[in-house]
């Protein structure tokens, strides 16, 4: 065990947290998350939809939805672009840059007719559903403005104001995105968007069989209990929970949504209905035993730990016990591999628990409240408390070899 610990903080956390600072991995993160205000706010307008059903003179709840849900690719288009410029000091460039991003998304999902020959772009380009085309078309938009970062039109000593060279000077990698959208999209007839959500594809297909679901979670757990946050993953898992909730709605409003058909990889599901009590690798049962510690030290951490987890904010304790230490790494690993496991052989094989057939996604609301929001059903909490059972009887036996020895250390430097 001692070697592994020392290969992973020598070795393999150096090379993650190198990866967490890459500069297109922190711009790419940020991009996305600056989208979280609309998601959450979709989330409420989705909850809310459901009085819809029960109140049918309510305006619809879905209308909202679709104005905040339903255009985060747009969103992610321009801001992809804009923090470029921001990361990389091109701050006169970053408003026309995002713009231009807007531009090219656009034509790469180029409008169609929707329904009786009306012509639009339909939510599931505009929304969760073109995430990776967004991200894509912002990156080419990203280094043609870098390529052309230094050109200038006019000399240095030019009397021309700066604002008008400015303007003349960002029209060149303004016509350089734009033509390249003209030419391939719209002259050749070449379907952008298709070509990079099939490239895509088996990703998200991948991360919704039990082994990816399984893998992306326990990678999860495995990263943080090294005191990597789990954000490092947003530009790739986000963009396929998204994609795999909007899905499941989709499925659900046509009324043929099945166990079978329905994703499991959704930000829901993960983060508000089963998995993740108390924070990421359900630490909230490890924080209620830290509290009756003998340990004076670790019963106070888990005081102070208290309520963050009940509001799903572990980095208190994970950082205060968790993060490389030997002890209590284990558990969180096999967490991640039992939790994932578990939830996908209750809710894909035997059915009992049921799919989130709503979006929800206030993680930070606390648990059983948020499962029974998601699912409306007193199965979800019978199997919440089953798996909060698994958990706490994995956190158990490592914790109290934890709180021993620190009794022990404790009680060594009283005498001392």
């Amino acid at each position: 065990m001692n070697k592994l610990i020392s290969w992973l903080e020598k070795s393999l956390a150096p090379k993650m947290n190198k990866i967490s600072h890459n500069s297109w991995v922190v711009i790419l993160k940020d991009s996305i998350m600056q989208t979280l205000p609309f998601i959450l706010l979709g989330s409420v307008f989705c909850v809310l939809a459901i009085l819809n059903d029960y109140i049918p003179w309510l305006p619809s709840f879905w209308t909202p939805f679709d104005w905040t849900m339903g255009k985060l690719s747009l969103f992610v288009a321009f801001l992809v672009p804009f923090n470029y410029c921001e990361k990389k000091k091109l701050r006169k460039q970053r408003l026309i840059a995002g713009l231009t991003g807007v531009i090219f998304f656009l034509i790469c999902v180029t409008p169609v007719i929707v329904k009786d020959g009306t012509i639009g772009f339909g939510t599931s380009t505009l929304g969760a559903g073109g995430m990776f085309v967004a991200i894509i078309t912002g990156v080419i938009t990203s280094l043609v403005f870098a390529l052309f970062a230094k050109f200038s039109f006019f000399k240095q000593d030019s009397a021309i104001p700066d604002f008008v060279r400015t303007w003349f000077d960002q029209m060149l990698p303004i016509a350089v995105v734009v033509c390249i959208g003209w030419i391939v999209v719209l002259i050749n007839n070449v379907n952008l968007y298709q070509i990079i959500v099939n490239i895509f594809m088996p990703l998200q297909g991948f991360l919704n069989t039990w082994y990816g679901f399984t893998f992306i979670c326990f990678f999860d757990c495995f990263i943080y209990s090294m005191g990597i946050s789990g954000w490092v993953l947003t530009p790739v898992a986000q963009p396929v929970k998204l994609a795999s909730i909007t899905a499941n709605l989709a499925l659900v409003a046509a009324g043929t949504a099945t166990v079978a058909s329905m994703n499991i990889f959704t930000e829901g599901l993960v983060y508000c209905t089963y998995l993740w009590v108390g924070g990421v690798a359900c630490t909230l049962p490890l924080v209620f035993m830290l509290i009756r510690a003998k340990s004076k030290r670790l019963s106070a951490l888990g005081k102070a730990c208290l309520l963050p987890g009940i509001f799903n904010i572990n980095e208190p304790v994970v950082f205060g016990c968790i993060a490389w230490n030997p002890i209590l790494m284990l558990p969180m690993w096999i967490i991640g591999l039992v939790i994932p496991l578990l939830t996908w052989i209750f809710v894909k094989v035997i059915a009992f628990a049921p799919m989130p057939k709503i979006q929800f996604e206030l993680w930070y609301c606390p648990y059983p409240i948020s499962t029974w929001i998601s699912t409306g059903s007193l199965k979800a909490v019978l199997f919440l408390i089953i798996s909060v059972a698994t958990v706490s009887a994995i956190w158990y036996p490592f914790f109290k070899a934890y709180d021993k020895q620190e009794t022990e250390a404790e009680a060594i430097e009283v005498k001392e």
